[in-house]
């Protein structure tokens, strides 16, 4: 009854699109003014409900394209009116896509934050943080659905600025904290450089967006693909330019080399953070840019190939550096911006159906690694330092030394035995990071695989040698963190998360297996995005490309087990195996290629002098001519005012000496 009462005249539900923004507001406005009052349970539930309403409109938009699979536009509100801009929501199989990912996921992340940051405010001592963070996350979800909804590319910029921001209140979050729980300001300084880094992005979408206004005299989307063939053939080097430009966005929100430097720094955040923003949402929007402008992409093959290039340098860079980390979250940084790479090298070869495939399998297994990860860290943690509840004693009393980091997997190990559920549910997604068939990545990742080796043979060799070393390193990761004999007091003491967190792993872990129902054996998904994406061939299953593709999966796999499973480490002071084999290389990758040195050394430093400059020339030339100006000036009033005696004959004499010098220069001239 009450769907039937919903539904407009045409029969379907796009008028409540709005509400997907809504609800989100609302619920974080209610926990700003009410959250310290309501308590933890209270917040919780404002907020799982609100993220939670927003999927079920994002659903009944997945009914009502059902019912219309051209979609509608639905105007909202109208703002700058000088130059015609409203913001109206965009409502086709692509927006709807996103929405369901972002709410469903979210939602899901919510859900495991409950729980999860009830131990984190409590071992930070600062339980009034519970509200203030489900505020961010709200705020996330309506900055997002922003985003991904909007109309034109200037709504689509405010969802991208506002995602921004989220991501430096939340990767900052314990802005007086680093990531060990020591009083430091390492988490606030990872926020600056997420945010600095993004805005270099920005600032190339800004140039982008500017220029296309001068061009089109528009940003709307449908006004700007409708004209771009024209402007294609009377100008090709301005969507050229746009697409680049827009490129430059996308390198720095999606991780792209050379802006990827801030997503490793982002997991000083709380864990739910790292998996909703920084895996799951917020960096696949340069994903779905691309996609969104796939009319102006395709006219400019240049842009293509230089988008398919960078996406794919970027994958296997960042495989390289993962494979020797040892911080838990690092590794699965590093493996988002390898797999953000695949999907760009796929959108770069016009693959845009097997990109947004791999988006959404990404969506799942990334999310259930990052949360399964912090499952492992809030494990170590109570172990190691217990709360008064859980008969709580010094941390100092057990056998863990004093650098004992519970997010290091060299003091994990054996950990599949005493919490095995989260065990099961990451070896789920680890299998499917890996692509071992027959789950969901195994698909997603061979269609873009496959489609990278007709159209872009070197795009194709550099994916598969980073879906070689993607094998390796989850399954490194996987034999560190869950087998061998514990590395630690706190590894031989953990206990199983909560159902809050553990029920969100089991059902990610579910969607992890069965996501390429998605798109195989019947292309759903392909049929699905083709009303907006305009007909689009079915990548079908490539029998050479999957056969090739899960060989080097369980080659890498077998690899990783012999290397690390077959001797696990022994002690957490081990070297790492493949120190003495590979040596300076080992080295060079687990110091990220000096990436961030070579930063400093080429940009920051010389910033920072070229700052320091101008702030003594400031000091010295500037303020000294102002403050000389002003000392002379008080110098020459001093002077002038003994002249003002208040007596007329002094002024009469004044005025006698000035006539008689200018009759003298009178007569002298």
């Amino acid at each position: 009854m009450f769907l039937s009462e919903a539904m407009n005249q045409t029969g379907t539900f796009f008028h409540l699109v709005p509400w997907a923004v809504l609800f989100p507001v609302l619920g974080l406005l209610i926990n700003m003014a009410f959250g310290r009052r309501m308590g933890e349970k209270g917040v919780a539930a404002v907020a799982v409900t609100a993220s939670g309403l927003s999927f079920v409109v994002a659903v009944l938009m997945w009914l009502s394209l059902r019912a219309q699979p051209a979609g509608a536009t639905v105007p909202f509100l109208s703002w700058m009116t000088p130059v015609h801009i409203a913001w109206a929501f965009r409502v086709d199989t692509l927006s709807v896509t996103m929405m369901l990912v972002v709410s469903g996921v979210g939602t899901l992340i919510h859900l495991y934050a409950v729980g999860y940051m009830h131990y984190d405010v409590r071992y930070k001592g600062d339980p009034g943080r519970y509200a203030r963070f489900f505020v961010f996350l709200n705020l996330f979800i309506a900055a997002m659905m922003i985003l991904v909804t909007g109309d034109s590319y200037l709504m689509l910029f405010v969802g991208w600025e506002g995602v921004g921001l989220c991501s430096y209140l939340l990767i900052s979050f314990w802005f007086e904290y680093d990531t060990k729980g020591n009083l430091s300001l390492a988490n606030a300084k990872a926020g600056n450089k997420a945010f600095i880094a993004n805005r270099i992005g920005d600032f190339g979408f800004l140039l982008g967006m500017f220029y296309m206004f001068s061009v089109f005299g528009t940003l709307n989307f449908g006004k700007v693909f409708s004209e771009a063939p024209t402007v294609a053939q009377t100008h090709p080097q301005a969507i050229l330019v746009i697409t680049l430009l827009l490129l430059l966005g996308v390198t720095g929100k999606s991780a792209q080399i050379p802006l990827y430097v801030w997503l490793p720094d982002a997991m000083a955040g709380p864990t739910p953070v790292s998996a909703l923003i920084h895996a799951a949402t917020m960096v696949t929007a340069g994903v779905y840019l691309i996609a969104r402008s796939h009319v102006l992409y395709d006219l400019v093959p240049a842009a293509q190939h230089t988008v398919a290039l960078v996406g794919a340098l970027t994958a296997l860079f960042a495989a390289t550096i993962a494979v020797a980390q040892n911080d838990i979250k690092k590794v699965l940084a590093y493996s988002t911006i390898s797999q953000l790479g695949f999907m760009v090298a796929a959108v770069g070869v016009g693959a845009y159906v097997a990109a947004m495939f791999h988006l959404i399998a990404h969506a799942f297994f990334k999310a259930l690694l990052f949360l399964a990860a912090g499952s492992v860290i809030i494990a170590l943690e109570r172990a190691h330092h217990p709360l008064p509840e859980e008969g709580g004693h010094d941390a100092h009393h057990n056998d863990d030394p004093p650098d004992f980091d519970p997010q290091d997997m060299r003091f994990m190990g054996g950990l599949r035995k005493v919490i095995p559920i989260t065990f099961w549910t990451y070896l789920i997604a680890g299998l499917t990071l890996a692509g071992i068939p027959p789950l969901a990545a195994f698909f997603s990742k061979d269609e873009i695989i496959a489609d990278t080796k007709a159209a872009f043979p070197l795009v194709y060799w550099l994916l598969v040698l980073a879906a070689f070393l993607t094998a390796f390193y989850i399954g490194r990761q996987i034999f560190l963190v869950f087998f061998g004999k514990p590395r630690s007091h706190a590894a031989a003491h953990a206990k199983e998360s909560p159902w809050t967190m553990t029920s969100v792993l089991v059902v990610l872990a579910a969607l992890s297996a069965l996501g390429g129902l998605l798109n195989w054996p019947h292309p759903y998904l392909a049929e699905w995005l083709g009303h907006t994406l305009g007909e689009v061939e079915a990548a079908g299953l490539n029998p050479l490309v999957a056969g090739t593709s899960a060989t080097i999966a369980i080659v890498s796999f077998l690899l990783a087990w012999w290397v690390y499973g077959k001797r696990p480490l022994q002690s957490a002071s081990q070297p790492d195996p493949l120190q003495r084999p590979l040596g300076w290389l080992f080295t060079a990758m687990q110091a990220k290629w000096w990436v961030d040195e070579l930063y400093w050394a080429v940009v920051i430093n010389p910033y920072i002098a070229l700052c320091r400059i101008a702030a003594a020339f400031d000091v010295w030339v500037i303020d000294a001519i102002v403050n000389d100006t002003a000392w002379l000036t008080d110098f020459v009033g001093e002077k002038i005012a003994r002249w003002q005696t208040g007596f007329v004959r002094n002024y009469a004499l004044s005025v006698f000496v000035g006539v008689l010098l200018i009759f003298t220069y009178l007569l002298w001239r």
